[in-house]
């Protein structure tokens, strides 16, 4: 018996791991608002002109891609250090991950990551599906 319990148990785990729905792990579960979050590190040569020039491009790709339900964005002011040269933060909302998905790979979105190579260090992008 504690060996059916057993393998009921890692069946369920398993399941668990591959959709996504529990213990933290696998891609998100396709229920709920979906927030991505896209933090911007720009090298050291860029220029006040760039960056702003990045600002307005990834502020339009609202109007350009449907999908996109809000989006704002700020830099940083915190004053804890621990910014680790990360000074743009752009959050998204879309309705869901199929929403989310369809907004990877929309051209709008494709041809402003690709403007991106001259100015930017790094991103970080961590999306989450919205609880309480």
């Amino acid at each position: 018996m504690m060996k059916v319990l057993g393998l009921i148990g890692l069946l369920v785990l398993a399941g668990c791991s591959t959709t996504g729905d529990c213990c933290g792990g696998g891609s998100a579960p396709s229920r709920g608002v979906v927030r991505h979050v896209v933090l911007f590190k720009f090298k050291d040569g860029a220029s006040a002109e760039q960056v702003k020039a990045v600002e307005e491009k990834f502020r339009g790709l609202k109007s350009r891609i449907p999908e996109i339900q809000e989006l704002e964005w700020g830099t940083n002011v915190s004053p804890e250090k621990h910014a680790q040269g990360f000074t743009h933060c752009f959050l998204l909302t879309f309705k869901d991950a199929a929403a989310r998905d369809a907004y990877l790979p929309h051209p709008a979105h494709k041809e402003f990551g690709a403007s991106l190579g001259p100015v930017l260090d790094k991103v970080l992008v961590v999306d989450y599906v919205s609880k309480d």
